[in-house]
């Protein structure tokens, strides 16, 4: 018989961050002044990096352009119910709402992942072959490494939805999160999805974990490289790569510990889940972007071009 067939429950309830009536109000100011904040922060890259020739032909530039977008998505699959919901009783999403936000955030995620290993790779060019960096990372390049980017996060995440859209959901249908992840959502089947949790670790929990090793033996080999060509070479490697590499422990980490171990505490991946959709998308334009004397000049230069037109 059809498995839809028993698929009664047609919303979810979330549970939210906290029960707490109080602190809902302050999480309402708090993450709405957040939310706005990274969705500014990120826009204005994008929009920069867009309008400023000499940044979109710039390997570096253009995908730290694409990563703030990226990060838009990222933030905004999910953070603004978060934020309505704080001032809800009941926190409820529709089935279709569920599954859609598992698709965007395996598939915005996974598409961030690979593009933080193409940012490391365009480092290591930068870095150890300086002379042939426009060469190797030309705009035709950077535009395929970002479409395979595109592409290796859309083929898992839509099988995943399509597995779990097709499971029986007929009792429980309570989400002990702010919004509709994959751990979570399949539990509450009413078959055993022992199958789909391995193929959700073979999916996300290995793509975690191959970009993360990617990104650590990319990082290694720039220190050791630079280390070999000149004297005192680390340290500036090291201030080049260290933002990098905080970015990368703050978004792999709790990916690595959600997706590797997928039914593990999840009141701590509550917390865990807010920094890779939330906290992440807002540091990566103060850490990679907006603290680059480049970005600054570009950012006045198109302040004084809109001010001029006016």
């Amino acid at each position: 018989m059809d498995l839809q067939n028993y698929s009664l429950v047609s919303e979810f309830v979330l549970h939210g961050l906290c029960n707490s009536q109080h602190l809902q109000n302050l999480f309402f100011i708090f993450f709405s002044g957040i939310y706005v904040a990274l969705v500014l922060g990120n826009l204005i890259i994008v929009v920069t990096v867009i309008s400023d020739p000499h940044l979109y032909s710039f390997p570096m530039y253009f995908l730290l352009g694409n990563l703030s977008f990226l990060d838009i998505w990222l933030a905004s699959f999910a953070t603004p119910k978060m934020i309505r919901d704080f001032l809800s009783d009941r926190k409820l999403i529709s089935f279709g709402g569920c599954m859609a936000q598992i698709f965007f955030l395996h598939f915005v995620g996974g598409a961030e992942m690979v593009l933080l290993v193409t940012m490391a790779y365009d480092r290591y060019v930068a870095i150890c072959k300086p002379l042939h960096y426009m060469t190797m990372m030309n705009l035709q390049t950077c535009i395929r490494l970002v479409s395979v980017s595109w592409a290796i996060g859309f083929v898992p995440s839509i099988s995943q939805v399509a597995f779990t859209v097709n499971l029986p959901y007929c009792g429980p249908n309570e989400v002990d999160s702010f919004f509709c992840d994959l751990p979570l959502v399949i539990k509450l089947a009413c078959v055993d999805t022992y199958v789909l949790g391995i193929l959700m670790i073979s999916d996300s929990g290995l793509l975690s974990m191959s970009c993360f090793l990617l990104l650590l033996i990319s990082y290694t080999v720039i220190l050791i490289t630079v280390q070999q060509q000149a004297a005192g070479g680390v340290s500036k490697a090291l201030s080049t790569c260290s933002a990098h590499i905080m970015i990368v422990t703050l978004f792999f980490g709790p990916c690595i510990f959600i997706y590797v171990w997928p039914f593990s505490w999840f009141s701590v991946d509550k917390v865990l889940s807010v920094f890779y959709t939330i906290f992440t998308p807002l540091l990566n334009p103060l850490i990679y972007t907006l603290r680059n004397k480049d970005m600054k000049i570009a950012m006045k230069r198109l302040r004084n071009q809109h001010v001029t037109f006016h």
